[in-house]
């Protein structure tokens, strides 16, 4: 197995130029003789419910190619960059977001380390690497049902690029531990690297999201920004046969840009900002929680009804087993989503890419300017902690007893009726301000929560 994006999003698949033995399935053959292997071996998911192997996808990638079939976008290929350039544009994905990994934690290590390290971008709905001197582009792509799709695309210039998929049974090493919460997703890694730039011997590695304390992030990765006295593991390397505790963590912090560090012309950023990768850690874990809400929800509801076919009839009820094996990780996508359990940051912090400003300005907007993209970044990440991807297409796609669930409880919470400690991160003007955004700006809500807004408009809670 060999993996692309460890430790930044880390994702697996089997692809190679020049591969001795090809179990039986379906082989796509790619210009210069890179070859895909499609449908090899055992893939989770890939019978019902799920039929994660099915082709009926509409996630950025698959309605992009559609394009590319149709002759209505064409990808423009650059001597130094290559189809990069134009596939962000194609796929709205902003140069801003990029962040630089360096650790030899993918499939083209030999291609990897602190002076040419790979670059990683992303918007809401996909993910893009390029390995420097690599053969192919690396994508993952959310469909709103099938959640993770991967992709790679040759990186060599040819008269119509394609995108091709790789699912492949590297992804079933990919679902079968926590880091993904059991469903093909993405995940960060933090490592202690090495001066020749593997994961230094012995040293643990950490996944990353907005739980994790900054001293703990950014391992292997470059970071520019301001973070003032907060430490973290970024821009710095473990001496050989030294210990995790004496990584110079002090003398990576605060960097402007990354000249001096290597040569930046060959990248389309000087930056591999902060907050890009704040917003990041974020991001990737509740993509995975929504697809385990999802898939969960589908599995728990196909087993009903078979569990009632077999019975001879179906009353249209959902059995308690069924609630609680989705209503579990919906629970959990609710504290996630309200960020309970996020990691303080002790003072503030500034990118240098101007990552802050594209990310705020996408809106959506309430009539007075807010938004749930607004920044904090003095003690928490965003000024109104409701993750943004409740307007995504996957979180519309949560099968509706799952979302009945979860915006009940996210009205629970918002209204000020749930009280636990679990939410007591949440203040009362928090909660009010989110529930006026939301109203505002995301379609579909249940009544109840205009009627609410209305009923106690100008009321202190």
């Amino acid at each position: 197995m060999k993996h692309i994006f460890s430790a930044g999003v880390w994702i697996s698949l089997l692809i190679s130029g020049g591969i001795s033995r090809i179990v039986s399935g379906q082989v796509a053959m790619l210009a210069r003789g890179q070859v895909v292997i499609k449908e090899q071996g055992y893939v989770p998911f890939a019978g019902e419910p799920i039929n994660y192997r099915s082709e009926d996808l509409s996630d950025p990638i698959a309605k992009l190619q559609k394009q590319l079939d149709r002759g209505e976008v064409r990808l423009k290929y650059e001597l130094q960059h290559g189809y990069l350039r134009s596939v962000l544009q194609a796929l709205h994905v902003p140069i801003s977001s990029q962040a630089l990994v360096f650790s030899k934690t993918s499939f083209q290590s030999p291609k990897i380390s602190p002076a040419h390290p790979r670059a990683l971008y992303y918007n809401d709905d996909v993910y893009v690497g390029q390995v420097h001197d690599g053969k192919s582009l690396e994508f993952i792509s959310f469909d709103q049902m099938q959640g993770a799709i991967f992709y790679v695309m040759d990186e060599h210039r040819v008269e119509h690029p394609r995108f091709e998929r790789s699912e492949l049974d590297c992804v079933q090493c990919h679902v079968a531990n926590n880091s993904t919460r059991g469903v093909p997703g993405v995940m960060l890694r933090s490592v202690f690297t090495s001066p020749s730039g593997v994961q230094a011997a012995g040293a643990p590695s950490f996944i990353t999201g907005h739980d994790s304390p900054l001293k703990d992030r950014f391992g292997g990765w470059y970071v520019t920004g301001i973070s003032g006295q907060q430490m973290h593991m970024g821009n710095v390397l473990l001496a050989d046969n030294a210990s995790a505790e004496q990584l110079d963590r002090a003398s990576g912090v605060n960097l402007r840009d990354l000249k001096g560090k290597l040569d930046t012309t060959t990248y389309l950023s000087p930056y591999s900002d902060i907050v890009a990768q704040l917003v990041l850690a974020h991001q990737t874990q509740m993509h995975n929680l929504i697809t385990q809400v999802n898939y969960q929800t589908r599995q728990a509801l196909y087993a009903d009804a078979k569990k009632n076919s077999t019975a001879g009839g179906a009353d249209g009820t959902i059995s308690e087993a069924a609630r609680r094996q989705f209503e579990r990780p919906a629970e959990q996508l609710v504290r996630y989503l309200f960020f309970t359990n996020e990691a303080k940051l002790e003072s503030q912090i500034k990118g240098t890419a101007g990552f802050e400003e594209e990310f705020a300005a996408r809106g959506p907007h309430d009539s007075r300017g807010r938004s749930l993209r607004d920044f904090d970044l003095e003690t928490r990440i965003f000024k109104y902690p409701c993750s943004y991807l409740v307007y995504s297409s996957d979180f519309d796609a949560v099968p509706a007893p799952a979302k009945e669930y979860v915006y009940h409880r996210m009205f629970e919470i918002l209204s000020g009726h749930e009280k636990s400690p679990e939410f007591a991160s949440l203040s009362g003007e928090d909660r009010r301000a989110i529930l006026e955004i939301l109203v505002a700006t995301k379609p579909g809500l249940p009544e109840e929560w205009k009627q609410f807004v209305s009923a106690t408009a100008g009321q202190a809670q």
